[in-house]
């Protein structure tokens, strides 16, 4: 019993009624319990487990056998400790107790749950991504080859391991692999029967620091890249649906031999009035126009850089040869211009476009007649 009192496992010794008859230092040590806080204590008001005492029962109908519990530690901190356990025997042979011997695995027990969750994770991805994912040794012969990517091109899982990438690839075709091998990461696009793939070669070292394997990923962009080209079609559509729109909230109508009518409906914005100026004034010099109607009876609201985009436009208008006129200012509109104190005492404002356009054709008229009298 000195030998075990001494062991760097945790000893623990318990009777019938499941009183601690011995604890040696190691228990002390990774339980935090001393010897004279456990000895004449229950092990199970001690080290409690998610099944309260019946664990430690158990122990004492069994010869002997291990067993994993999770119970708590003084601290308040929970481990999983692995107990070989032995039947204590009385003179007449009858059970008097248990002789427990623990080490604490909670270390493994936490790295082998990492290692199946990293299992789980790494097989829903070959599973469900067109991806291949693959492993080599340090001479470059597969030890891991998987994933959906594989189906596509009539191969199957694991069906290359074993193989040599040297020995079934071209000496140029395995540069990215001897590079991943030398310790550097190494990563590329290339295209295999008009298929896009990107590639990633990972190098993994060992305990000494040297590489000993290569993962490797292979990604079939196909789908991706087809998704891509109907994301861009689809924002081209809209962008075409969107001028459409544009033109027919802004039509330019010729409404009189020389006279062209803008009518503007809602709200107007910057980028909106920017627009609409350019193709007013591409319009005006491809029909020769002499009038051109900004008609804002439907325009609510205009922002602080609208009104004086709207001036603007009048007087490029007036550059061209033409005329600007402004009908059918609003109220509100009306309380913008004002408040940015703009000045329109060079353009001409009328009440409505049907007042514009009889302005537009008796200037006309009496443009032809004075014409007519002079010659």
């Amino acid at each position: 019993m000195d030998t075990l009192a001494r062991s760097p496992l945790a000893v623990v010794e318990y009777g019938l009624d499941l009183s601690i008859t011995a604890w040696n230092e190691s228990a002390a040590r990774q339980l935090g319990f001393s010897g004279q806080e456990a000895i004449g204590r229950s092990i199970a008001e001690l080290l409690p487990t998610p099944e309260d005492e019946g664990p430690w029962r158990r122990l004492l109908e069994e010869d002997s056998g291990e067993q994993r519990l999770r119970h708590a530690r003084k601290d308040g901190s929970h481990g999983v400790f692995a107990w070989a356990h032995h039947r204590v025997l009385g003179a007449g042979g009858e059970a008097t107790g248990v002789l427990c011997i623990g080490r604490d695995v909670t270390a493994e027990v936490e790295a082998s749950r990492r290692h199946r969750e990293q299992e789980h994770i790494l097989r829903a991805l070959v599973d469900n991504l067109e991806v291949v994912v693959w492993a080599s040794d340090r001479h470059g012969v597969f030890t891991y080859y998987d994933g959906k990517g594989l189906a596509s091109v009539g191969m199957k899982p694991g069906q290359l391991v074993g193989v040599n990438n040297f020995d079934l690839y071209k000496e140029h075709e395995t540069v990215a692999l001897r590079t991943a091998l030398r310790g550097e990461p190494f990563h590329n696009f290339m295209e295999v029967d008009g298929r896009p793939i990107e590639n990633w070669f990972v190098p993994v070292r060992d305990e000494m620091g040297e590489v000993g394997s290569v993962v490797g990923i292979t990604l079939d962009l196909t789908e991706s890249r087809r998704a891509e080209q109907e994301l861009r079609d689809r924002l081209a559509l809209i962008e075409r649906q969107q001028q459409v729109i544009r033109q027919l909230s802004t039509p330019i109508l010729q409404v009189w031999n020389g006279v062209l009518a803008l009518p503007m409906i809602g709200v107007v914005d910057s980028a909106r009035t920017a627009e609409v100026m350019d193709s007013l004034l591409q319009a005006i010099v491809r029909t020769g126009a002499r009038f051109a109607l900004l008609d804002l009876t439907g325009v609510e609201a205009v922002d602080t850089k609208t009104a004086g985009y709207l001036v603007e436009l009048v007087r490029a208008i007036r550059l061209l040869g033409a005329e600007g006129i402004i009908t059918g200012i609003r109220p509100s509109v009306a309380q913008t211009v004002v408040a940015l104190g703009l000045d329109l005492a060079e353009v001409t404002t009328l009440s409505d476009l049907q007042a514009g356009l009889k302005h537009c054709i008796g200037r006309t008229l009496r443009e032809e007649r004075a014409r007519v009298g002079q010659g």
